[in-house]
């Protein structure tokens, strides 16, 4: 704890330094709450050392995150009411005028902390599912004229599905752990999608589907809620914002949010997809993400909730087969069963797809009568 406050004396806060101590339950990056006095009031602020073996680069993630910061606030405090300190992370600089401090141990950030808002692993009601993709649908919505060069790619070809399709095929041939035979009906499923998995590369190479600035890692903990009205306050966690597809952040939101279960339950019996969770998902993102998508990404929604889960799931059982070196895994078979999982709800997205795609079209229709139409 006494790195944090050396750490904290190299950032503009004004105020002295109190205490600190660990915050959230987050994987990738340690986290603090600096307890911070200021004007004969405690004020808090939130450091966070970047995890340089996830992201190899993080002088430029940062840059990234600057940029989105400040266009964030810039246009929630030019066409919103709401506090933009509170609706919007807000970087604090280093004494040497950068969004960032290194030292000894590594690339340190500081953000100001936003109070009485907390971020929940699970959802389990519509109304958090609908402010969620209501948040996300804000996010894209506000970075769509985000000025200046294309952002950098934090985790280059993050949803090249084809790339990590083939990868999965290398690994299997390779069978190093001699588990392929065991797996036979997972890797069949996912080897059948072959004829699907370029189907969003290929169309954002012919233009058909344009690039946009998104989270990609758009689950309900990645935005904070108001702990008295559960309206979203604020996206957070932006390490992996950078160029995509509008389809990737909300399959993801999808893959994660439409069913009660967890991602390694044993049962699958158990997993079931809720529709009325995408009836809310869908709903409060187009309520904000209308204005600007395209008709032909409003139409690839619900294939992209498809590909996503699909993606994740293959990504697991790849790393079954090679040994549990990327996903954290508590035992031998955790990625495996992970990966049946994903396999249940593709199978379950699938069977609902054309309801969901004619839900997804009347949403989308209403959303821009409601916009153009005089009340």
């Amino acid at each position: 704890m006494n790195n944090i406050k050396n750490i904290f004396n190299s950032f503009n806060i004004l105020g002295d330094y109190i205490s600190s101590e660990p915050y959230g339950n987050g994987h990738i990056n340690d986290t603090y709450k600096v307890f911070v006095s200021q004007g004969g009031a405690t004020i808090h602020y939130l450091f966070q050392r970047i995890n340089n073996h996830v992201f190899k680069n993080p002088e430029n993630l940062m840059s990234n995150i600057e940029r989105i910061c400040i266009h964030l606030q810039y246009k929630i405090k030019k066409s919103y009411s709401q506090n933009a300190s509170r609706s919007a992370l807000s970087l604090v600089s280093s004494k040497e005028d950068k969004p960032f401090v290194l030292d000894e141990t590594g690339y340190w950030r500081c953000y100001l902390f936003i109070e009485d808002a907390l971020g929940y692993d699970i959802i389990d009601t519509e109304n958090q599912a609908f402010e969620a993709a209501k948040a996300f649908g804000t996010y894209q919505s506000l970075l769509s004229d985000l000025p200046g060069e294309r952002l950098i790619e934090t985790i280059p070809d993050f949803h090249n599905t084809p790339k990590r399709f083939q990868h999965f095929k290398e690994i299997i041939r390779l069978d190093t752990n001699s588990l392929a035979d065991s797996v036979k009906k997972e890797i069949d499923f996912y080897l059948s999608f072959e004829k699907e998995i370029s189907y969003f590369t290929d169309r954002l190479k012919s233009g058909d589907l344009p690039e946009r600035v998104t989270h990609n890692d758009t689950k309900l903990n990645n935005v904070l809620l108001d702990v008295k009205s559960g309206k979203a306050v604020c996206i957070i966690d932006l390490d992996t914002s950078m160029p995509g597809l509008a389809a990737y952040d909300f399959g993801d939101l999808v893959r994660t949010s439409t069913c009660f279960s967890a991602e390694d339950e044993k049962d699958l019996s158990k997993v079931v997809f809720q529709k009325e969770m995408f009836e809310s998902l869908i709903t409060g993102y187009l309520s904000t993400a209308s204005s600007f998508l395209t008709e032909n990404e409003v139409k690839s929604l619900v294939f992209g909730s498809i590909l996503m889960t699909y993606e994740v799931g293959m990504r697991f059982l790849t790393d079954y087969l090679d040994g549990n070196f990327y996903f954290k895994s508590k035992y031998t078979e955790h990625n495996l069963i992970r990966s049946r999982t994903q396999m249940t709800l593709v199978e379950s997205l699938l069977q609902n797809r054309d309801e969901l795609e004619e839900f997804t079209w009347s949403v989308y229709e209403n959303m821009k009568k409601s916009k153009f139409c005089p009340v």
